[in-house]
């Protein structure tokens, strides 16, 4: 197996600390608010990768932290008017149903921020102690200067940060690149004592402390979307080889980000759509397909064509599988032979290439078709397993049967569309009719200031 570490920006051979066991950390969410289309594409490529080194025989230790107090979580606060703990809360529940949703496999652990401060605040006592972070007026700072290698995984260099792009002033630092490891607290928000005074520990702190607790000094790999390579990802790379003298992780990687229609994500366009957003009107398999059928260290562009495109594979897939008859085949009455196992081979072999899910669905496509000239229901058995890794084809039974779960969410949409119509010209009559006949068939509406949420009822 190869994998494409960030660091070294080459190809490089797996090798895993311990053989046969693989220990994964990946960066999570910041628990103020639904997460967005694009955190979707991390989530599930790397639930794919878990999936796919235990196919293969290892056993895997995922980590996916909670970051519980951040400044976004104080904002989110002050502006829903409920506590913090409160606003963590809400949206860590959030975060796992959205997550369930998208048949995205829990971690093994997800720790939260606030369970680890006396942990945080050891570490920044011992960078503290080694002259590598420094205390002005109850704010700690990392010291980027005096740890020589800042800049190895992002390619940064000092000197062009000095001239402050893309690091924020700040009087109070030595180096405008000097990151927070300790925040004084302001009046009324959360805090813990420390030996620099109440406060709480920043962001860069929290992944260091919790993924060596869980995974050990030195881990595997170390994941998340490119936008956290600097300065995330390079804070925790100083911090901990500074504390320790020891490689955080052995491989570091990284997915491409996402534009919507050839342009970033933003409120401001208009373009800003949460994951939930998006299950409302397209099954989970057909964003899965979306995000996997592109390399993972690519961009990808999200727009509607596409996603119709991804949908529509999904359901050709799911039409082989119901024509074989799939439900009344015997489980364990199947027999690869050479043709099948070459087509296992081959999904093996594009995901052994830096988890090349691109090719690996091509052969899935290969199955499809195989199956479809020969009627060879060994083939079914085999696209049902090779895509049981990318997260497809589970609950059969349940997708094959025609009940409300396949009603298109493009046909609620549109009821929904005419209903709001209805509305604007007071015609309360037929607004209160496609409301309560989409009741009877299951479908709650419920309408708020951002819109019309729909549920269907189980």
């Amino acid at each position: 197996m190869k994998i494409y570490n960030t660091l070294s920006n080459k190809k490089e051979e797996f090798i895993p600390i311990e053989a046969g066991k693989v220990k994964m950390y990946v960066c999570g969410p910041t628990v103020y608010n639904y997460f967005h289309i694009g955190n979707a594409r991390p989530l599930i490529f790397f639930d794919v990768v878990k999936k796919f080194f235990e196919y293969i025989g290892n056993e895997v230790t995922l980590v996916r932290n909670i970051t519980d107090i951040d400044d976004k979580l104080i904002n989110r606060s002050i502006e829903e008017k409920i506590p913090v703990a409160e606003i963590a809360e809400k949206y860590t529940k959030a975060f796992f149903n959205d997550c369930k949703a998208l048949e995205i496999n829990p971690a093994d652990h997800h720790p939260k921020a606030t369970e680890y401060i006396d942990e945080m605040i050891k570490l920044i006592k011992k960078l503290e102690d080694k002259k590598f972070a420094y205390n002005v007026n109850g704010d700690v700072y990392f010291s980027v200067s005096e740890f020589k290698e800042y800049g190895k995984l992002s390619g940064k260099i000092l000197e062009d940060l000095q001239a402050g792009a893309r690091v924020e002033s700040n009087e109070q630092k030595r180096h405008p690149a000097d990151f927070t490891l300790w925040k004084k607290a302001k009046p009324g928000e959360p805090k813990w004592s420390s030996p620099w005074g109440e406060g709480r520990p920043g962001w860069h702190t929290e992944c260091v402390v919790m993924s060596r607790k869980l995974l050990g000094e030195t881990f595997d790999i170390h994941g998340g979307g490119i936008d956290l390579i600097f300065p995330h990802h390079e804070n925790e790379i100083a911090q901990a080889e500074a504390s320790n003298n020891q490689k955080l992780a052995n491989y570091w990687m990284h997915n491409g980000y996402l534009n919507i229609e050839g342009e970033k994500m933003s409120k401001s366009l208009n373009n800003f759509f949460t994951a939930r957003d998006i299950l409302k009107k397209y099954d989970a398999e057909a964003i899965r397909f979306f995000f996997l059928s592109k390399h993972y260290r690519s961009p990808i562009d999200f727009n509607e064509n596409i996603i119709k495109e991804s949908s529509q594979a999904v359901k050709n897939f799911y039409n082989t599988i119901k024509n074989a008859d799939y439900l009344t085949i015997k489980n364990n009455d199947f027999e690869y032979t050479e043709v099948h196992l070459q087509h296992k081979n081959n999904f093996i072999t594009a995901m052994n290439d830096d988890f090349n899910t691109a090719k690996a669905i091509s052969v899935l496509f290969d199955i499809n078709k195989a199956y479809n000239k020969t009627k060879d229901t060994n083939f079914i058995h085999l696209l049902i397993e090779l895509g049981n890794i990318l997260g497809f084809f589970y609950d059969l039974k349940e997708k094959l049967s025609n009940d409300l779960s396949d009603i298109s969410g493009e046909l609620i949409e549109l009821l929904i569309s005419y209903r709001l119509r209805f509305k604007k010209e007071k015609n309360w009559e037929m607004a209160d009719a496609i409301r309560d006949d989409l009741k009877k068939m299951g479908i709650t509406l419920k309408d708020t200031p951002e819109g019309t949420d729909w549920n269907i009822e189980k």
